[in-house]
């Protein structure tokens, strides 16, 4: 098994060029573990699959691991069960998918590996079997333009039962490869392919560079007699128990931390010396029990000018014990109120000079932070706020709200901004588990906040969430797209994709659906969004994460929305969808 960083080394060593493509499977390749089975378990949590539905997914699933039935039967066996459920609920319900379940899923390994390939210039894809509205999401997030998939037909905006053939499985994704090299003049032989399964043996041998990723048994045993590198990744999936007693004893430090600090409080009768012994404390264990470093610059811009307002993008719920770990003293922060509900640990959060708000009322959540200004004015304390009020979904930055810089603002002192680069590896949102990492964090310089006024607030938002940007190396059209994506009815044209099929490369007639603007999407027309089938063990698990409102009554709000029909459209065949950015007007900063 080749060392951690084996494939990354060798693409940043790789030549130049968009005629290489670095195409990438999907479930165990990019994610840990399958779309398709977090599809069907939130079905059921919802109870939205009939007793028939789930008997039938059981036998089927049963049939094709036992090797009874094929990838085409699969998915023919899903396919019935989604007759007239419309499309638009799929990708609505893709999107929600993504936001609990996925996009912690996501390799930050992969993601690292597929920035390298896109900054030498490489034509990234991904190539999978699984359909595009659990792909979607993804591809958005790491910017990668074309998803070359199976689908399902769709007529009307409603799925027909039927499977647009040849799937892209096996030989399938070697003719969307060829077609997408065709197209974009790829030279296959120089082009590197990463897959976790002995599935996708056609296209690895097809292309010049095949990389196993995360690979099954068969795979590697393959790999190892054809002498093909081999890497894998454990930053995600199950966690090991060590990687859970880590979390436990990290979360508990902080009690115990505070804890520690009792005597010096009962001794020198300084709640505040106790405090900061307990802040600094806590990072320093916290971070030692987790297995987390931290590769600082600008270290120094942490003590020149306090006290301060400290600003930090919000990745992860490792971000508080990086903060205690940087700041260490004389700090008080913010937190949403629903953390002082948490029993102890909320009443020690309080006690250290925490505020809590309610990030739902930004007007009173202002009001909430006015004792802050004594704070900072009176007891010389810095105040550490995360603006984007929660936790993203990945490394992107969010749109920031206005709280940390009216406070700046009224208190009168500078503001800081702590760039944190990575702690998602520690563990992203939703994730219980942390992990060992090394975290990289720029402290950038102090921003003077001395000629700040209301009327030009929201330049200064934009200014200080442009300097996130340019040191995360991330641009406002990508932020915009992502949230555009999270607000209008169809995320899917937010920001379009390339979309091969096997059966468009064939040669297949392709159409073209006009579709209505709905209210905040940034596109009018859209080619024929013929969508993907399933993955290679849970196609069928797929097709079966239907909303069942678009057939019938359903309390979810995803179908309930989405069981609209939109305007009369052409039978949608193979196609072959050319996707672009949506248009981007103005930073999103600016809409706080």
């Amino acid at each position: 098994m080749a060392d951690r960083d084996s494939h990354l080394q060798e693409v940043l060593k790789a030549p130049e060029g968009p005629h290489i493509a670095a195409l990438f499977d999907f479930d165990g390749t990019i994610i840990a573990g399958y779309s398709a089975t977090a599809m069907l378990w939130e079905k059921i949590k919802r109870r939205e699959m009939t007793a028939e539905e789930l008997v039938e997914t059981a036998n089927v699933m049963a049939q094709y691991s036992m090797g009874s039935m094929g990838f085409s039967g699969l998915m023919m066996a899903a396919s019935k069960f989604m007759k007239g459920v419309t499309e638009d609920s799929y990708f609505e319900f893709g999107e929600e998918l993504y936001q609990k379940h996925i996009a912690r899923k996501v390799y930050p390994e992969s993601r690292e590996l597929i920035e390298a390939h896109m900054a030498k210039g490489h034509t990234v894809a991904i190539v999978s079997s699984a359909t595009i509205y659990q792909i979607e999401p993804t591809a958005r997030d790491l910017n990668i333009e074309h998803v070359l998939c199976s689908q399902y037909e769709v007529e009307n905006g409603e799925f027909t039962g039927n499977i647009i053939r040849p799937l892209c499985f096996g030989e399938g994704k070697v003719i969307a490869a060829e077609k997408l090299a065709e197209e974009y003049k790829l030279d296959l032989k120089k082009s590197y392919f990463y897959s976790d399964s002995y599935d996708d043996i056609e296209l690895l041998e097809r292309v010049g560079k095949p990389r196993p990723l995360n690979p099954n048994s068969k795979l590697r045993e393959v790999a190892k007699e054809r002498g093909w590198p081999l890497q894998k990744f454990d930053s995600r999936g199950q966690g090991r128990p060590v990687d859970y007693l880590r979390t436990v004893y990290a979360t508990g430090s902080l009690v115990t931390s505070f804890v520690a600090g009792l005597p010096i409080w009962a001794l020198t009768g300084s709640q505040r010396e106790a405090t900061n012994f307990s802040t600094g404390l806590f990072g320093d264990v916290a971070t030692a029990l987790t297995g987390v470093e931290l590769d600082v610059t600008g270290e120094e811009n942490l003590w020149i000018n306090r006290p301060c307002i400290f600003v930090f993008n919000h990745q992860s719920k490792a971000d508080v014990m990086i903060m205690a770990k940087l700041v260490r003293k004389d700090v008080g922060g913010i937190a949403k109120k629903e953390v002082k509900d948490t029993p102890i640990i909320g009443k020690v959060m309080e006690m250290a000079g925490t505020v809590f708000v309610d990030r739902a009322d930004g007007r009173n959540a202002i009001k909430a932070m006015e004792p802050l200004i004594d704070a900072i004015k009176v007891d010389g304390k810095s105040i550490c706020i995360a603006p984007e009020g929660t936790r993203t979904l990945s490394p992107k930055i969010g749109p920031f709200k206005k709280g940390a810089f009216h406070l700046a603002m009224q208190a009168g002192v500078p503001m800081v901004p702590i760039v944190i680069h990575n702690a998602g590896d520690v563990a992203p949102k939703n994730e219980f588990v942390m992990r060992p990492a090394t975290v990289k964090v720029e402290i950038l310089p102090p921003v003077d906040t001395s000629k700040w006024k209301k009327t030009t607030l929201d330049a200064h938002v934009a200014e200080v969430r442009g300097m996130f940007l340019n040191a995360l190396g991330q641009t406002d059209e990508e932020i915009e797209i992502t949230e555009v994506a999270k607000t209008t009815k169809s995320p899917a044209r937010a920001k379009r994709v390339k979309q091969t099929t096997p059966a468009a490369a064939a040669g297949e007639k392709t159409t073209l659906k006009v579709v209505p603007k709905r209210a905040g999407s940034q596109t009018k027309t859209r080619a024929p969004r013929k969508k993907p089938a399933t993955r290679k063990n849970a196609g069928m698990t797929n097709a079966k994460s239907r909303p069942s409102a678009a057939k019938k009554s359903s309390t979810s709000a995803t179908t309930k929305t989405a069981a609209k029909k939109p305007a009369a459209k052409k039978k949608a065949t193979a196609s072959t969808t050319v996707a672009r950015k949506a248009p981007v007007k103005k930073p999103a900063a600016s809409k706080q």
